[in-house]
């Protein structure tokens, strides 16, 4: 044969020691958050027929989710409150009895260690399903700003370690900010879905927590999935604004979005894999289409290498059972 001169990637690849040595991503079941949802009454625990494996809790309910969690190792999660009453402006979000309050001190009192993060949003309260207070139609921004400050101080003051809003307000990070160093809560972070596309993978999530808007859409305040210098736009201003975490959401089809944003800012960078994406997995997987494990491993792992630092995921709970080795 002639003299060949090529580069023999192969040789790190020869053993299982060998690419272990290499691998230059690794993801580990401190890197996720776990969503729950928590709904008004008693002994509930209510499958979400297109999240299978994921479910509605009363608070007497919540109790064995959270245990679960944390004997999995997982260090975090984040709640989504459900209500049963609903009106225009939202109100049952910044009640200081409200069900995500009053989830939030459940989970801290049965697990002080366990990082308990709020959906600060009103989309799940109002009666419209939109994000914001509305007038002849229409979603306004400014009007809509002291609303979710007072959700957020209702929340930390309930013992919420972190924020997390998602309405996607104009200067919502700044009003946040601003409210909760007034109400003596300078210490707790933001962790801020500032790069949220408007987009379809979000259907199964809609139907878990009862907030698909009653008219119209949300594009006038989530982003256009076409674009990508917009994600560093909206980044920015959150971060100027304080900021501490910045969420992608979704991820999946969104890895691109992840990069750019990581190689941009150097605040803790957090994917949503969310429901829709949840969803596909869990569907192929029933059919035997693929194998469950190594799919959402993978795609885990592809949202790490893609430059995110945590990720937000309903398959949190398999995944720690399947990095831990337990069956």
């Amino acid at each position: 044969m002639k003299e060949l001169n090529f580069n023999r990637h192969r040789r790190l690849r020869g053993s299982a020691n060998i690419r272990s040595m290499v691998r230059e991503t690794s993801l580990h079941k401190e890197d996720f958050i776990y969503p729950i949802f928590v709904v008004e009454g008693e002994n509930i625990k209510h499958e979400i027929s297109s999240m299978p494996g994921v479910f509605h809790y009363s608070l007497d309910k919540l109790g064995e989710e959270l245990d679960e969690v944390v004997d999995l190792g997982i260090p975090s999660v984040i709640l989504f409150g459900v209500p049963n009453e609903k009106d225009a402006v939202g109100s049952q979000a910044y009640h200081d009895h409200g069900i995500t309050q009053e989830a939030i001190r459940f989970a801290k009192e049965r697990h002080p260690e366990l990082v308990v993060i709020a959906d600060t949003c009103l989309c799940q309260y109002t009666d419209h399903g939109h994000c914001g207070v509305i007038e002849n139609g229409v979603i306004l921004n400014d009007e809509s700003l002291d609303l979710l400050a007072r959700t957020a101080v209702s929340q930390a003051k309930a013992g919420a370690d972190i924020i997390a809003p998602s309405n996607m307000m104009d200067g919502f990070v700044a009003a946040i900010r601003y409210g909760l160093d007034q109400a003596g809560f300078e210490n707790t972070p933001i962790m801020s879905y500032g790069v949220k596309y408007s987009s379809a993978y979000y259907g199964p999530f809609r139907e878990a927590a009862h907030s698909t808007p009653q008219f119209g859409d949300r594009k006038t305040y989530q982003m256009d999935p076409a674009n990508r210098m917009e994600a560093l736009r909206e980044a920015t201003s959150d971060i100027q604004e304080g900021a501490d975490f910045m969420i992608v959401k979704p991820a999946l089809s969104y890895l691109d979005i992840i990069r750019e944003v990581r190689d941009n800012f150097d605040i803790p960078i957090v994917a949503y894999n969310v429901s829709g994406e949840y969803a596909m997995v869990k569907a192929a997987a029933a059919n035997g289409w693929i194998d469950e494990e190594k799919i959402v491993l993978e795609t885990l792992l592809s949202m790490k290498r893609a430059g995110a630092d945590i990720v937000m995921t309903y398959h949190a709970k398999d995944a720690a059972r399947w990095l831990e080795g337990i069956k």
